[in-house]
């Protein structure tokens, strides 16, 4: 399978010049690749609470169709503001399309609001988690960026049956450094989860500058056994397309099988024991 990381840095508030920077992205790279991925919130930008405009879209918007058809035969997963149908509220969202068509919707389930972060103001938490099927008879799953510091969900694709863990994201750089690196955190991230749960993982993220929000880049992709295989340089757009053997996460499970028991009924006795105790936040 050839995946496409597209580590770009989109115009904040003008979904128009997005998706026309996206369609020629996919119109290139169309005949040599089978998925596009694209970072968090690609369609808008990060920093929507500065944009006046609404810029929320409906998952089968005819524009957002017709900029996934130019991909050809290949898939593509796309970052943007989800309009919720009763306009109560929207999501910060990424959709996996094929053929024009909109197959999957994942809507961020953790939101960070801290340091600069005000996700909380501006989004609604997704509703639930689920892997997807895609045309080459695997199944995959989608965690926008603070999704995947909350190990419990890469747990549950996993055990959805997800081979790849697709991780669109907007990272910037550390807003308090003297806690942590955000580049190397998230090369920890990436590697544990392939290690532990013997899944390819494709990180994506942008670059650019939004006001305080410096993107860095270094999208990459890490294997089975958690080595890096490619790995997009920081702090420039590139457009990156890795082959990669979806066979291998079979074979890693089935010499160290870390996956395959993995007690749903004990680990739902210990999470409704909790609950009782301490409910829910």
């Amino acid at each position: 399978m050839r995946i496409t990381l597209a580590q770009l840095a989109p115009t904040l508030g003008d979904v128009s010049a997005n998706l026309a920077r996206s369609t020629e992205v996919l119109s290139d790279v169309a005949d040599g690749t089978d998925l596009v991925v694209f970072p968090e919130l690609f369609l808008t930008g990060y920093s929507i609470g500065s944009v006046e405009d609404d810029v929320s879209l409906y998952p089968d918007d005819a524009r957002l169709r017709q900029m996934s058809k130019a991909s050809g035969k290949a898939g593509v997963i796309m970052g943007f503001v989800e309009a919720e149908r009763r306009g109560l509220f929207t999501y910060n969202s990424a959709g996996y399309y094929q053929n024009g068509v909109p197959r999957h919707v994942h809507r961020k389930l953790y939101l960070p609001t801290y340091s600069i972060f005000e996700e909380r103001k501006h989004f609604t938490p997704g509703p639930s988690l689920q892997a997807f099927q895609m045309p080459e008879g695997h199944r995959g799953a989608i965690l926008i960026c603070n999704d995947a510091w909350q190990p419990q969900l890469a747990f549950l694709a996993t055990q959805d049956g997800a081979y790849i863990l697709f991780v669109p994201t907007a990272s910037a750089q550390s807003t308090f450094p003297e806690h942590y690196d955000s580049q190397t955190y998230w090369m920890d991230i990436t590697r544990f989860y392939a290690r532990m749960f013997q899944v390819f993982v494709v990180f994506v993220n942008r670059v650019g500058t939004e006001g305080e929000l410096h993107f860095w880049g270094g999208s990459h992709v890490v294997d089975p056994w958690g080595e890096v295989v490619a790995q997009a340089k920081q702090d420039i757009e590139e457009v990156l397309t890795v082959e990669i053997d979806l066979a291998q996460v079979a074979r890693r499970r089935r010499a160290i099988p870390l996956v395959k028991e993995a007690r749903l009924g004990l680990i739902r006795r210990e999470v409704d024991r909790l609950l009782r105790e301490d409910g829910d936040l």
